[in-house]
């Protein structure tokens, strides 16, 4: 398994709904604007006072995370629920967030992390069925072991 400082000199990675650290933020800070649509020059459609609000929110919302250097991030959409899962580091510590919700609500409000500790991860990749969520389409499980350089 690759050490901590090998882990972080990593490319990060985003899975399935996620292609980026925006695409992140928003589920979790319900602010729905596309990255594309927030590093526009000019507004994307019509309603230019609904994106400049959305693009303020997302300008005070990227702030919050500005520290987080997120190093793995997936978030799957099945069956009108979703679970989402996000490794990242922060002051030099290891913190994953767990995030689902059914069909009526997102991710909202879920970004609470908890450390984590690398063997901890392994032990749960190998002998649980950590990232296997066949219902929701968040299955991430060889990502996460490749990413982490752990033997199948």
């Amino acid at each position: 398994m690759k050490t901590q400082e090998q882990i972080l000199q990593t490319t990060p990675i985003f899975l399935h709904n996620w292609t980026s650290k925006i695409d992140m933020i928003k589920d979790f800070e319900n602010v729905y604007i596309t990255e594309a649509e927030y590093k526009a020059e000019k507004p994307p459609y019509a309603n230019v006072e609904y994106w400049e609000e959305k693009k303020t929110k997302m300008t005070e919302a990227i702030k919050r995370y500005e520290n987080k250097n997120i190093l793995f991030a997936s978030y799957g959409q099945d069956n009108y629920s979703g679970d989402a899962w996000v490794l990242f580091e922060e002051d030099g510590k290891l913190y994953e967030v767990n995030g689902s919700h059914c069909s009526c609500y997102g991710l909202e409000g879920q970004w609470e992390a908890e450390e984590v500790v690398l063997a901890e991860l392994e032990n749960r990749l190998t002998k649980g069925t950590f990232g296997q969520d066949y219902y929701s389409g968040n299955e991430f499980s060889n990502e996460l072991k490749t990413f982490l350089g752990i033997e199948s």
